[in-house]
């Protein structure tokens, strides 16, 4: 079975940048992959997400502007950069990938997640 692996989580100062990738253990035939993120008792979000069939990006609001996602096909790999960081970033970053069709900011939708990396944003 596919595996996805998150890395690059640490802790940085506000302003400043981190990119976390993503590597699947192989392709994952999906229709989308996405970023989400989790902080102590919240509920997880929607960051960004990238839908294979339009090749668009959508991005939250909260982070437009600031993060951008990516991907490198040919290393099964997909990243988020995120610049000008803010303590409110602070959370568990997760990737995901979805396999079917519907809302793209939807956690439920997807089927395939990784084991999430910690981003630690200091003020």
């Amino acid at each position: 079975q596919v595996q996805l692996v998150e890395s690059g989580g640490g802790l940085v100062q506000a302003g400043g940048s981190l990119r976390l990738s993503c590597a699947a253990s192989g392709r994952t035939g999906s229709s989308a992959m996405a970023w989400f993120r989790q902080a102590p008792g919240k509920e997880r979000e929607f960051v960004a997400a990238l839908r294979w069939s339009e090749s668009n990006l959508y991005t939250a609001e909260s982070v437009k502007g600031r993060f951008t996602m990516s991907e490198d096909n040919a290393k099964n790999t997909v990243y988020l950069q995120m610049n000008s960081l803010k303590p409110e970033d602070t959370a568990v970053y997760y990737c995901a990938a979805r396999f079917g069709i519907g809302r793209i900011s939807i956690a439920s939708e997807y089927g395939l997640w990784g084991q999430g990396t910690q981003v630690t944003v200091s003020s």
